[in-house]
């Protein structure tokens, strides 16, 4: 989301997710055994009755409907549809299509698990912010949105570790400050926010290649909110600004005189301090000649 009021949701393009286990481990993708499998009922269609044989489904919406031929196919739809409208679906077993595919156990299955999450976004140069946070996100009243309902949990873990997050393309000598940065949440609800300042770079190497990219510095602060308090979503907030200021980095080699130059310099340095070191020996030990001469 950005100032320019564009706004994606669910970004899915050029961003990946994994489960894993409590552990961080991966968790491969079950495979469906239709063994012991319990056996359900035909669909439930629109008009009433069960799915015939030959006959298109045409699932409800519960009451949610915008048009007369609107359907509802599966729980994701119906779940859209109550959206659109502002209802809470309190209860999703009441619902043919989220009963049918397991919805609440699927939920019930990943309790305590985390994610991984990596990727890349194209966002444009004015000030936003994106964030991971749980529940479907949607638009409603010009306002952004969360569907925790489905969940039916008083609290959310959302610690979290950055292993690596750019704005741009690496160069050599590049510190990013959020790299490796880990966060443990010890209350029951927490909103987690960076507020990032972008700064534009532009960095040359020795044989005048150039890398347009981006650095920047942050402050992070932990607000400890609780479902339903407003402007306050338990998650992860990445807040970002641009500089009016652009940084050039120009990586230069050394003249051969001006390393001759430097070399005779240390060779130099090293004789002055050696004949320092060398007369400071000399008179001291003269000196201790003359004394032991005269208790002689």
């Amino acid at each position: 989301m950005d100032i320019s009021g564009e706004a994606h949701l669910d970004v899915k393009h050029n961003i990946f997710k994994k489960r894993l286990d409590v552990n961080g481990k991966v968790i491969e993708p079950a495979r469906q055994e239709s063994i012991n499998q319990p056996k359900l009922d035909k669909p439930l269609q629109k008009h009433g009755g069960r799915l015939e044989h030959n006959e298109t489904y045409c699932g409800s919406c519960f009451g949610a409907e915008t048009e007369e031929d609107h359907c509802c196919n599966n729980c994701e739809e119906v779940r859209e549809a109550y959206r659109k409208k502002g209802w809470a679906l309190n209860n999703p077993d009441l619902i043919d299509q989220c009963k049918r595919e397991g919805f609440l156990q699927k939920i019930k299955d990943e309790d305590g698990e985390g994610c991984n999450v990596y990727g890349t976004l194209e966002a444009n140069k004015v000030a936003g912010n994106f964030h991971f946070a749980p529940g479907k996100s949607f638009q409603q009243a010009n306002m952004h949105v969360h569907d925790l309902m489905a969940f039916g949990k008083d609290s959310f873990n959302v610690s979290h570790k950055i292993n690596e997050i750019s704005f741009g393309v690496r160069y050599p000598g590049a510190v990013n400050p959020l790299d490796k940065l880990e966060r443990i949440q010890t209350t029951t609800h927490g909103m987690y926010q960076y507020f990032i300042k972008v700064v534009p770079t532009v960095y040359t190497d020795t044989r005048g290649r150039k890398i347009s990219t981006n650095q920047f510095a942050v402050t992070d602060h932990f607000k400890g909110v609780g479902p339903g308090e407003d402007h306050a979503l338990p998650g992860v907030f990445f807040f970002y600004d641009l500089s009016p200021i652009k940084v050039k980095f120009t990586e230069k080699r050394m003249s051969f005189f001006h390393f001759l130059t430097n070399v005779c310099a240390i060779v130099g340095g090293v004789f002055s301090v050696s004949g320092i070191i060398d007369a400071f020996v000399y008179h001291g030990q003269k000196q201790i000649k003359k004394r032991l001469g005269k208790d002689t």
